[in-house]
């Protein structure tokens, strides 16, 4: 791969994640403080990422994969995304915010695929050279949440107050715009699926892979990855919310900790696999999860900080340790038929169904626990840790699967 076109993809990859993490971060409080939505109404805004999530195949497939360029196509969806996005900004209403969010969503999310096939289109061994590639969009993430703590103080006591963060939908929308219009710069990446072939929608939707679930533990396993997405789902609605409302100075700064050792244990998570396996590895996962939002439960702002901290910086182990090492295992256990078939499956359960639940339920549960008073933050906490805590134990008692995985596909 040429130096330009390395260059290229990285720049990329940086704009993609800049974009989401501009504006989805920061969306909770944006919600509450600014256009005054309630939980079940936050909760409705945030499932769009699922309904995305759940559209996006027959965007991929139907289209990127038969008919026109992936990069053609992710310039065009960025483009209207941008138009999208200054919608979001000048909306003063949920019930008007809502339908734009909806559309924004429903097309950013096949970019997702969209970055990776134009990054793959370009690589020859992507098992070395991807990870320096997709780097740069942790990197992108990381840097708009600075920006937005450190630069523009978007996210501080006044500015949430003067409902500056309306801003970081134009900060997104701009940095679409770029994305749309750079795209058609990329290198070419022709569609892999003759046009005269037809293609199910099962296949689409990785539904063909549903026989791996006639195996008692790969069952185990799928049932564990839609219920653990329910408090993984508490985080990304409740967190920068949380920290706002308890007036933890530059929240969404702060939150990039938790990309930052994204970066760090998906190093470790090798290592990790070939020493303890995957069931243990998985498990430290889930166990993550309930031990960050006890974290979370008992914090504050004043002299137990530091417990915020850990609760943001465990979100590498959170992630990587539960959700990549279940991409590993899926790979092992589906065929050379059904390898893409299988990641989609678990894809369309876990971003798909498995988060659209948790939205509903962490909706439901902060409506419970607000008052007059505020938010009761504690027991917000502590029911996803226990759910997350349940988990553990299904998935510790149930699952006995003692096979070897093969590690390679996560070395960076």
């Amino acid at each position: 791969m040429s130096t330009a076109i390395r260059v290229k993809l990285s720049l990329m990859m940086f704009l993609e994640f800049f974009i989401w993490g501009a504006w989805f971060v920061t969306l909770g409080p944006f919600l509450g403080n600014t256009l005054h939505a309630t939980g079940a109404q936050t909760g409705a805004v945030f499932s769009t990422q699922s309904w995305g999530a759940i559209i996006a195949p027959f965007i991929i497939g139907l289209i990127a994969d038969r008919y026109f360029n992936a990069e053609r196509i992710l310039g065009i969806l960025h483009i209207l995304g941008a138009v999208l996005m200054y919608q979001m900004y000048k909306a003063t209403d949920v019930s008007v915010f809502y339908p734009y969010v909806l559309g924004y969503m429903v097309l950013y999310m096949p970019t997702l695929a969209l970055v990776n096939s134009v990054s793959f289109n370009q690589i020859g061994d992507p098992e070395k050279e991807f990870s320096s590639i997709r780097v740069w969009g942790t990197i992108g993430w990381i840097v708009a949440g600075l920006a937005i703590s450190y630069l523009f103080h978007w996210d501080s006591p006044d500015g949430v107050k003067s409902g500056f963060l309306k801003n970081t939908f134009m900060m997104a929308g701009i940095a679409s715009l770029i994305l749309g219009l750079f795209s058609f710069s990329l290198p070419a990446t022709p569609p892999k699926t003759p046009t005269g072939e037809k293609v199910s929608i099962s296949q689409l939707l990785g539904l063909d892979a549903l026989k791996l679930l006639k195996d008692k533990n790969f069952a185990v396993f799928f049932i564990a990855s839609i219920l653990i997405c329910i408090p993984l789902a508490f985080y990304y609605q409740n967190a920068s919310n949380f920290l706002t409302d308890i007036k933890v100075n530059n929240p969404t700064g702060k939150m990039t900790i938790g990309q930052g050792s994204e970066v760090l244990f998906m190093l470790c998570l090798p290592i990790f696999f070939k020493k303890f396996g995957f069931k243990k590895t998985i498990l430290v996962g889930m166990l993550a999860w309930a031990l960050r939002y006890a974290m979370f439960a008992y914090g504050n702002a004043g002299e137990l900080s530091f417990m915020l901290i850990i609760g943001i910086a465990l979100h590498g182990v959170c992630y990587d340790f539960f959700f990549v090492s279940g991409q590993i295992y899926t790979d092992s256990k589906a065929g050379p038929q059904y390898k893409s078939a299988a990641q989609g499956l678990i894809t369309l359960a876990t971003y798909g169904v498995g988060m659209l639940i948790g939205f509903y339920v962490a909706g439901l549960i902060s409506d419970s626990y607000n008052s007059a008073a505020g938010h009761d933050w504690k027991m917000i906490w502590l029911i996803p840790a226990g759910i997350a805590a349940a988990v553990f134990l299904l998935f510790a008692v149930f699952f006995k699967d003692k096979s070897q995985i093969q590690t390679s596909s996560v070395q960076s």
